[in-house]
């Protein structure tokens, strides 16, 4: 395929601000973007003709009816601006002819979210922003703990998990690892254990890990509890690596310090939407926003400017990359 040739790629679910990225950098990749704020769908199938590649975000579900639906207006290759693809039944996709693909992006972007995430559940951050919104101006219940006192342990050691570990370095606290593919230079400082070993020793959890059949509830009831009294999690993988009610359970008894979570399970349908004059059906999401020790956020870690533009430009590549591959094959 030539830059002289474009190549029609239809994008669902596209906010104002990835608009904005496809337009300016899709001309330069010979890309014409149809651009729609709908979400992918069985209904919004349609919307996709005359594209053999589509783009989706992470927040909708992409279900077997909607890959029925884009296989059968032609649809043969999906990009998914996202690192997870846990969102899309990849197997039934590939079951359809279709070929399923993520992107990467600056792993910095949530790398540094992490780490601000740790600080703030060490700190106590949530009660003493609170307490100074409402003029109270005492020193916090809670003294706060140094990470160069603490041992971290990273679970799921790829492209984000090794960024953490870089920044924790300068920390100076000990860092335990885990990963079922270990990386074979881990760097000084990191020592790769086993998953139950990790639970044990580690002050602060932080996950990293894709969210697999495998890795679903890796923190499950039994694995939370060996985890040391007050200790700290901290969720920017995916949500339903932990067993919620277990963890809000865990919390609540006391026995453990705190969590900083950016995703949470069930986060579907009510994360990227305000929320403000309707009730929240998740009853767990409700009650660790009620605790304290708890800070949540609105799964946000990946967005900064920089990771936004690798993930529309990667994903205009990855399309790219597919009908180059038709053209010529």
């Amino acid at each position: 395929m030539t830059h002289s040739e474009t190549t029609r790629i239809t994008v669902y679910g596209c906010g104002p601000d990835e608009a904005v990225l496809f337009r300016e950098l899709a001309p330069g990749l010979g890309v014409r973007p149809a651009i729609t704020t709908a979400a992918v769908s069985e209904a919004t199938g349609e919307l996709a003709s005359g594209s053999r590649c589509i783009s989706v975000g992470h927040k909708t579900p992409v279900t077997p009816a909607t890959l029925r639906a884009l296989g059968r207006v032609g649809v043969r290759y999906i990009s998914t601006r996202s690192i997870g693809c846990d969102h899309i039944d990849v197997e039934y996709a590939a079951g359809l002819g279709i070929h399923v693909e993520n992107v990467s992006y600056s792993p910095d972007s949530v790398a540094d979210y992490t780490l601000m995430l740790m600080l703030m559940a060490l700190r106590d951050a949530k009660s003493i922003v609170r307490r100074t919104d409402l003029h109270d101006y005492r020193l916090s219940d809670v003294r706060g703990r140094e990470l160069r006192d603490l041992t971290v342990g990273v679970i799921g050691t790829g492209r984000i998990g090794t960024a953490v570990m870089d920044r924790l370095r300068g920390f100076g606290c000990r860092i335990l690892a885990h990963d079922n593919r270990p990386v074979n230079r881990p760097g000084y400082g990191v020592e790769y254990v086993p998953l139950d070993a990790l639970l044990r020793r580690s002050d602060l959890v932080t996950l990293h890990a894709p969210l697999t059949a495998a890795t679903h509830h890796l923190l499950d009831r039994q694995r939370l509890a060996q985890l040391k009294d007050d200790a700290l999690i901290v969720n920017t993988g995916r949500g339903a690596l932990i067993d919620t009610d277990a963890l809000v359970q865990e919390l609540e008894n006391g026995r453990l310090g705190g969590a900083a979570l950016d995703v949470v399970e069930g986060e579907e349908g009510i994360f990227y939407s305000d929320c403000r004059d309707k009730p929240l059906e998740s009853k767990a999401l409700l009650r660790l926003q009620e605790l304290p020790n708890v800070v949540i956020s609105p799964h946000t870690a990946y967005y900064t400017d920089r990771a936004l533009c690798d993930a529309v430009e990667n994903s205009l590549t990855n399309c790219v990359t597919f009908e180059s591959g038709i053209q010529h094959g």
